[in-house]
């Protein structure tokens, strides 16, 4: 049999990028994992690499889902996480659809900030022509000026590098599946063109089709509310919970760092609230953001965000559908599982501080936060998911050390940790970096936390209540303090984890890490600033902030 070449001459692509295509597509044949080449009338596949910069886990899972269709309808699709990318090498990979989220303040997701600098080099920054690309920007519209802000610097950058813009960038909302769904379908149609459209334009296989076989965001699980205890004692300004439901008869399981998403209702006073003030017939029936119908007041209680209600009077049935649905709907919000699976079969739990506070007078309060802590009775059901979050996984071996830095609800995953630590008899050292505002009232956890550290199961254990002294101490504090022995515990391979607020502790903890490389490991800034990101890319340094 004789062989031509797989990606032919009139192909739209460089002569790099064919003979590299060529070599790709060629060993595929070889191992018999895609029906690739033309030869002898057979189809070549089009090679897509879908990207993914990811925080909390949403852009990897649908990269993932959309790397299958793609496998579906001729593609010979690839996943890579970006910091698996080198910006350089972007120019093999010719067809590249990329997703990516935004956190903190207009911020790239961890896996992405490497992958950023690459792109932004001076003097060094990759050409690109050639690429032909897509971008799909994840985000939240509360962030205001920052949705989806790093999506937009990426499609942005890649433009001004050369890349060639195939379809427009889409920015999601918090609900993303449709308007991703609606882009990738473009890109399916675009990327195909000119090279196989027979192929390209194949039916979702039945046999890779993702296919919903149990409970998931779009198919919660009714889980019921077994516990909800006050962890704060009397005096504290806070109000944190431990709660827990039960996966009995569910058949769901999760993992030490994942992260429970839960289907809350809006409280009846702040939705009887705008019915009155505005005058609006709460019997009236509106439609539901997924199809259906409800009266007015349920609409509000269960399918619809409230919080930044629009202030606009509707004027007649027809004014209030179109108002109705002009507003955002009702999202689950994710939590960070506190709970080992093996320490408390057929539960998961979760820390929560309970929401509220006042602007102007006006009381105000968050609508999960105060739903379980308030409004949902033991024993009664709430709808619950899982988001697998590989990033912020405990190491594959229990010998290698871990250092957890969590203030206050932050504490959440690193309870989980230790417990699975427990069960397990790791062998591995533990550090934990914990704090909160008093230690009288405010310990999270505490006989727990103490009963590890004399069990031995924490090896060290440092504590920073802010308002127990005149100075507030935090948990960098203790860090720096401690300077030494953290850089040599890095330098003996261990893992190093955080949790809790993005906007300031998170930031902090990270220039304490930085201090503490640069001062104890004896490295210049920019040795430092590399010595941090090579943690990243070992997957060694993850971060779960919110």
């Amino acid at each position: 049999m004789s062989l031509v070449p797989l990606i032919p001459e009139s192909a739209p692509f460089t002569a790099e990028q064919r003979a590299w295509l060529n070599g790709f597509l060629a060993g595929a044949l070889n191992r018999g994992t895609a029906r690739t080449g033309l030869i002898e009338g057979v189809a070549a596949k089009i090679p897509l690499t879908i990207a993914f910069g990811s925080q909390s886990g949403n852009a990897e899972s649908l990269a993932k889902r959309l790397a299958k269709e793609a496998a579906s309808r001729g593609f010979a699709a690839c996943v890579a996480g970006l910091d698996s990318l080198q910006a350089a090498d972007l120019i093999k990979h010719p067809n590249l659809l990329l997703i990516t989220s935004t956190w903190g303040e207009g911020e790239m997701p961890d896996n992405a900030v490497s992958f950023w600098e690459q792109l932004n080099q001076n003097g060094s920054s990759p050409v690109l022509d050639g690429v032909r690309y897509g971008v799909l920007a994840l985000g939240d519209h509360n962030y205001g000026d920052t949705f989806c802000l790093a999506g937009k610097m990426i499609d942005e950058r890649l433009a001004a590098l050369g890349a060639k813009r195939l379809i427009d960038r889409v920015d999601c909302d918090v609900d993303f599946d449709e308007p991703a769904s609606a882009w990738a379908a473009m890109a399916w149609k675009v990327f195909g063109e000119g090279l196989d459209k027979q192929v390209a334009a194949e039916p979702v296989s039945k046999a890779v089709e993702e296919v919903d076989v149990g409970w998931s965001k779009k198919k919660p699980f009714p889980a019921a509310l077994v516990a909800n205890v006050a962890l704060n004692a009397e005096g504290s300004a806070k109000d944190t919970r431990h709660l827990a439901f039960s996966l009995e008869g569910s058949g769901l399981s999760y993992e030490p760092g994942d992260a429970l998403g839960v289907f809350a209702r809006n409280g009846p006073l702040m939705v009887d609230g705008i019915i009155a003030a505005h005058r609006l017939n709460a019997s009236a029936v509106v439609p539901l953001p997924d199809g259906g119908e409800a009266t007015l007041r349920e609409a509000l209680l269960g399918y619809y965000e409230c919080r930044k209600f629009h202030g606009v009077i509707p004027d007649g049935p027809t004014d209030l559908t179109s108002w109705v649905s002009s507003l955002r709907k009702l999202q689950p919000r994710l939590y960070s599982i506190a709970s080992s699976l093996k320490a408390h079969p057929n539960e998961v739990h979760l820390c929560v501080a309970a929401v509220r506070y006042e602007v102007g007078g006006v009381a105000h309060e968050g609508v999960a936060s105060t739903f379980m802590a308030d409004r949902l009775p033991i024993g009664e059901t709430t709808g619950i998911f899982f988001q697998v979050a590989k990033h912020f996984r405990l190491p594959a071996s229990e010998a290698v050390p871990v250092i957890m830095v969590g203030p206050g609800t932050g504490i959440a995953p690193f309870r989980a940790f230790l417990e699975e630590r427990e069960a397990t008899h790791a062998s591995g050292k533990n550090w934990l970096f914990y704090g909160d505002q008093r230690a009288e009232t405010d310990f999270l956890y505490r006989e727990q936390i103490q009963g590890w550290k004399e069990s031995g199961l924490l090896t060290e254990l440092d504590l920073a209540f802010s308002r127990d002294q005149a100075e507030k101490v935090y948990v960098q504090h203790r860090m720096i303090e401690k300077g030494a022995m953290l850089w040599a515990w890095l330098e003996e391979g261990a893992h190093f984890y955080v949790c809790g607020d993005a906007s300031r502790m998170a930031k902090d903890v990270d220039a304490a890490l930085h201090e503490v490389v640069q001062v104890h490991g004896g490295k210049s800034g920019d040795e430092a600033v590399a010595y941090v990101a090579a943690l990243k890319k070992a997957k060694r340094y993850a971060r779960d902030v919110y």
